[in-house]
């Protein structure tokens, strides 16, 4: 039982202690006056970016080869399907937490997302950010959005993070977060509608997946699980507690009425 309850408690350390992930901060301001470059090379604030819009955000880096791509190529397709118009309901933003990144890179990446989008967009309708001033960084403290930095053996520079689109309303609050990277057109559609008015609206249950990070030897990218396995774990271990608890109670009341006189006797 103490083996059981010292794995549990070191599951939780396990998690608890990497600080990656996202804590959530509905109904929070971010700062509208934090100035961002843009894929022209622009400096706007995000106030300007939103042009008094609702905003769906997402974090990622431009170099990314992790979840990012994929997050971003479903972004593109949900935006294309998602019945509301873009620039006019909504706006949409990608910002690059990479402090190393370019307007160049952010406008090929851009590009990218966009031709491969269902329909015609409208180009304003999704900018891709880079930080100014540490605006990034802010920002993503602001909403609880948290990553690390990793550097391989052979010097390759990735980045830990999580994936989710964040929704921000006109005024600046955080009404919602939407986690994962297969986001369903129909949700986003309700949290922008909801955010118009201001209103908060609660976290669907979705798995959080994080980034994937460098592998020198193999010289692929590889699914950063430590986090994941320390999560299933613990439910293992919980799961495991709870069934050796109620097992024996079972075969404790199960030997009570196999032999009723030996627990008369004892009651005597």
């Amino acid at each position: 039982m103490i083996k059981i309850l010292m794995l549990v408690l070191l599951s939780l350390s396990a998690i608890q202690a990497e600080g990656i992930g996202i804590k959530e901060k509905l109904g929070n301001y971010v700062s509208l006056d934090l100035t961002f470059i843009d894929e022209e090379g622009k400096s706007r604030t995000l106030k300007e970016y939103m042009n008094g819009k609702p905003a769906v955000v997402s974090l990622n880096y431009f170099r990314c080869a992790g979840i990012c791509t994929p997050q971003l190529e479903d972004m593109a397709k949900m935006l294309s399907r998602m019945k509301l118009a873009e620039n006019i309901d909504y706006k949409a933003l990608t910002i690059s937490f990479a402090a190393d990144e370019t307007p160049p890179l952010a406008k090929a990446k851009r590009k990218t997302l966009i031709d491969s989008m269902e329909r015609p967009f409208t180009q304003d309708g999704w900018h891709f950010l880079i930080s100014e001033n540490n605006s990034s960084a802010i920002f993503s403290k602001e909403v609880g959005f948290s990553y690390k930095k990793s550097i391989s053996q052979a010097g390759v520079v990735d980045w830990i993070h999580a994936a989710a689109l964040i929704v921000i309303s006109p005024e600046g609050k955080i009404t919602r977060y939407l986690n994962g990277i297969d986001q369903n057109p129909f949700d986003v559609k309700m949290a922008i509608l909801e955010s118009t008015e201001g209103k908060i609206g609660p976290t669907i249950a979705k798995t959080l997946l994080y980034c994937f990070a460098y592998d020198p030897k193999g010289k692929t990218y590889v699914f950063v699980w430590e986090k994941v396995a320390a999560t299933v774990i613990l439910f293992i271990t919980i799961f495991f507690f709870l069934w050796l608890l109620r097992s024996g109670r079972k075969a404790q009341k199960e030997n009570e009425e196999n032999h009723p006189n030996q627990r008369r006797n004892l009651d005597e």
